[in-house]
């Protein structure tokens, strides 16, 4: 039985002074981490179980799938990369269509209530609404992780940056993932460019700023053999395609208790077409 949550999302404003937004991944004690501000509104989220088919990469910015993953374990990055990684790209090629797919990085995610998120090996669910990269940013990625013989006639056709989003362990069902279908997103009004500063360089993603007409979607309670396509970036800038999908984890009102603190992976990649 689907049903809708009524929820607090985190949207994004600029800084008041005018400054251009930033957040500080790694901020020495005493600088603030980020100078925007956070936007609370209250949304209501639909859940798409029984209708997960109509929402597509090209028409919303996100498509679901179920396919139970070889690689189960989830506890040490060198065998993800060496089994999770190699499945991935063809589960991902088979979905997408793509020639070529390069998995830059990827983060697993286990909610500890009552701690911070304190560094790579303690990430945690993140309640905001955001968009991992933009234009500029993806291009840079596709600079960052491929020999330089090769950037021009990749970026010469079609290329996406794609996550490949799972629970991992149990159902997701504390602290889920919603999706803002981007039929319902004005790209130039919504999305705001934040500096990601990192020791040794700069990235940049999209905070959303609240629109009453965003249309956000979940599907409730995830299992581990099902997986969420989150487009992050898209080079044919027409209109004719979703270009990105905002998304957020957020506190389900519905979350029984007891239910067990989410975890989850999300594989970062960069998605190439003939």
């Amino acid at each position: 039985m689907a049903s809708n949550s009524i929820t607090t999302l985190n949207y994004f404003l600029p800084p008041s002074d005018g400054s251009r937004p930033y957040t500080d991944i790694y901020a020495p004690s005493g600088k603030p981490v980020h100078n925007w501000i956070e936007d609370p509104h209250e949304v209501q989220i639909e859940d798409v179980r029984g209708k997960e088919e109509l929402y597509k990469l090209d028409n919303a910015g996100f498509q679901y799938g179920r396919e139970a993953p070889k690689h189960t374990s989830f506890l040490n990055d060198d065998e993800i990369e060496r089994e999770y990684y190699p499945e991935s790209i063809d589960l991902m090629k088979r979905v997408t269509g793509a020639t070529k797919i390069v998995i830059f990085d990827h983060t697993v995610r286990r909610r500890r209530p009552g701690e911070t998120d304190g560094g790579p090996e303690k990430r945690q669910p993140v309640p905001r609404a955001h968009a991992d990269q933009t234009p500029a940013a993806s291009i840079a990625r596709v600079h960052r992780h491929l020999p330089p013989t090769e950037v021009p006639s990749l970026l010469s056709k079609r290329f996406q940056i794609i996550n490949l989003w799972r629970p991992i362990s149990h159902a997701a069902v504390d602290w889920p993932l919603a999706l803002c279908d981007f039929r319902s997103v004005d790209f130039k009004k919504d999305l705001l460019p934040v500096a990601l500063i990192y020791p040794d360089r700069e990235g940049e993603t999209f905070g959303a700023k609240y629109n009453p007409n965003h249309q956000w979607k979940y599907l409730k309670a995830m299992t581990p053999e099902e997986f969420v396509l989150i487009k992050c970036s898209e080079s044919v800038e027409d209109g004719s395609v979703a270009r990105l999908a905002p998304h957020t984890a957020f506190q389900d009102p519905n979350t029984p208790e007891g239910a067990p603190p989410r975890e989850s992976i999300e594989l970062r990649a960069l998605v190439f077409y003939d």
